[in-house]
């Protein structure tokens, strides 16, 4: 068996190509989900940033909600950036009307906490699991996590906020590091994914 990863990126709105991008110089094959059918077919997946409400709403209009939420519950390897973060949250502080998530990281996450489009910035983030200098993260109306249960470990923090979280096989960032072309955060997800399917297959 080939052990190059499947990685699908949820394409239902987002920065979905830069992902794909930073994916493929990670050694991995990385392909758009939009529909279970696709879904099915990655060993793990990437949710990108957009505006955390519109993807909860088309992941549901494209019945991929659920399935996406018992293959995260069954383990599979899924990385969220941003608004991606906010998905895989148990809990939003302050949710929209209506808003969902398909959780999987026991944290509280606070939605825009780092201000408006206007107050975007980049900031050197020291990444636990990282190699090497800090990564530079690119901030877009950006959440941060407000508290995490004991199964969640804290990889990053940005100004005493907790910006970068893994539990088991699911990871999150606040910020964008597929903006940047520093690939080291999506390599880390690429080697979860490959040990996770090295793990299936003893």
């Amino acid at each position: 068996m080939s052990n190059t990863p499947v990685i699908g990126v949820l394409a239902l709105q987002g920065d979905v190509r830069e992902h794909l991008i930073a994916l493929a110089a990670a050694d991995a094959v990385a392909r758009p989900v939009r529909r279970p059918e696709e879904l099915a077919e990655v060993d793990g997946l990437v949710i990108p940033g957009g505006e955390s409400t519109t993807i909860s709403k088309l992941a549901i209009l494209f019945g991929v909600m659920e399935p996406l939420r018992a293959r995260v519950r069954a383990g599979m390897p899924v990385y969220g950036t941003c608004a991606g973060m906010i998905m895989l949250a148990d809990k939003i502080l302050d949710p929209r009307s209506g808003q969902e998530t398909i959780g999987g990281i026991d944290m509280i996450v606070r939605r825009n906490a780092f201000g408006r489009q206007n107050e975007s910035f980049e900031a050197a983030v020291d990444i636990n699991g990282v190699d090497g200098d800090p990564v530079e993260g690119v901030f877009i109306r950006a959440p941060w996590v407000e508290s995490v249960g004991a199964e969640a470990e804290v990889l990053a923090e940005h100004e005493g906020h907790i910006v970068a979280v893994r539990q088991g096989n699911a990871l999150a960032t606040s910020f964008h590091p597929e903006l940047t072309g520093d690939h080291r955060v999506h390599g880390l997800f690429v080697d979860m994914v490959r040990a996770n399917r090295t793990a299936e297959s003893l």
